[in-house]
């Protein structure tokens, strides 16, 4: 079952994609961003259960012209069926439904196996940009 992720599913959110390989973690993603984040983002971030247990997870956003995926991750326990692109599926629809029609994502360099999974999806690298950051905290692990 796949419905909207909300804050108090937290533990079991960051548990899954503390083990998760690759998963590219900050301080941004503490409970207390992530709630504001879902605030701001209604309707966009979705789990899939397993009875009670969180099996799945994908954090969505929009700025109100194109729509990110932040996190994606899967228990590897229930992988290869599906799960991964149906999560990926409802988050577009939802987008979509607010219209939003492009999506981006990041995925690390070395995570090969996701951007394997993104690209049998549809979802194409773009190499002719290429991404900055600027921090204005003193927190170097925003």
């Amino acid at each position: 079952m796949i419905r909207e992720m909300d804050i108090s599913d937290y533990s079991q959110v960051i548990e899954l994609w503390s083990e998760t390989e690759a998963m590219l973690l900050r301080d941004a993603d503490s409970r207390e961003i992530i709630e504001k984040y879902l605030k701001r983002n209604p309707n966009l971030s979705f789990v899939s259960l397993d009875g009670e247990n969180i099996v799945g997870a994908i954090l969505v956003g929009t700025d109100g012209r194109r729509g990110y995926v932040q996190h994606l991750a899967v228990n590897p326990n229930y992988r290869g069926k599906g799960l991964g692109a149906k999560l990926i599926s409802a988050a577009v629809e939802a987008l979509s439904e607010i219209g939003i029609a492009k999506t981006h994502l990041f995925v690390a360099n070395e995570n090969i196996n996701a951007q394997a999974f993104y690209e049998k999806l549809g979802w194409f690298p773009r190499d002719e940009v290429r991404m900055f950051s600027f921090n204005s905290s003193n927190c170097g692990n925003i």
